[in-house]
């Protein structure tokens, strides 16, 4: 029997851990989608701002930062892919993709490394991806609308021409499932969202630095800048020793990746 055949979802389960976090929470299934986030944006847009979590079974344009497609596998039971919407009111919205990944990483795997600032690596292969819209609507008062997508590989997609070579969660937990890796995620991603709200990124940053998959590396930014990371600050912007000095770096600006070759000289 394949895994498709007899895979369950733990929605009950889910729903009571996460509801007396978010009262009113929904999490809702699909068969199939667009994409997860575009169908909560789209929601949010006609002001139903909810908390849910979407969870689809196969979504059919999934889209990561940047506009770049989300390349999952061939079947449904390959990837888990799932959109949390809720209103949010941080003082600062700084780091929040960088708290999410760092969640994530602790939930699955203590080998899992976030790359800066939406990914999840194994052994430098790329394992899930994160992307992160607002919606701002006048009923949510200081708040704004969050939606927080997550692509999860459960079995490495056979693509190739990918920057990074993708990695399938199931090398790290053999036998695990998209609702097994779901019911080990949800709850602590709620919680890390809410202490988020309250405390911004500064609580999360020695534990993302421990976990950083560019940390000492030399890197190459798309805006041609280059030199070698280290680690991050308390506000999440990625900070890079070039020849001249330490430069701040924030995910709004550009994407980065480690540069092939020798490394750059820092002075």
């Amino acid at each position: 029997m394949s895994q498709a055949a007899v895979m369950t979802w733990p929605v009950e389960a889910i729903s009571q851990a996460i509801t007396p976090l978010l009262p009113g929470f929904a999490l809702e299934l699909l068969p199939e989608v667009d994409s997860t986030n575009a169908e909560l944006m789209r929601r949010a847009q006609a002001g139903r701002c909810e908390s849910c979590l979407l969870l689809a079974e196969r979504q059919s344009a999934g889209r990561g930062r940047l506009g770049r497609p989300w390349h999952a596998g061939t079947s449904w039971s390959d990837s888990l892919t799932f959109s949390l919407g809720m209103p949010l009111a941080p003082k600062d919205w700084s780091g929040l993709s960088l708290a999410v990944g760092l969640s994530l990483a602790q939930s699955l795997h203590p080998e899992i490394r976030i790359k800066w600032p939406n990914d999840l690596w194994w052994r430098q292969r790329k394992l899930a991806g994160i992307l992160i819209e607002t919606v701002t609507w006048s009923g949510l008062g200081a708040s704004r609308y969050v939606v927080i997508g997550v692509g999860l590989n459960i079995v490495a997609p056979a693509v190739d021409g990918l920057a990074t070579d993708p990695a399938g969660l199931v090398e790290l937990l053999p036998g695990i499932d998209a609702g097994q890796a779901l019911l080990r995620l949800a709850q602590p991603l709620v919680q890390t969202i809410k202490r988020f709200e309250g405390q911004g990124f500064a609580p999360f940053q020695a534990d993302f630095n421990a976990r950083d998959a560019l940390a000492q590396m030399a890197v190459t930014l798309s805006d041609g800048l280059q030199g070698v990371a280290q680690g991050v600050d308390g506000a999440g912007a990625l900070l890079v020793q070039t020849a001249q000095r330490v430069q701040r770096v924030i995910s709004s600006e550009v994407s980065v990746r480690p540069l092939r070759g020798p490394s750059p000289g820092v002075g």
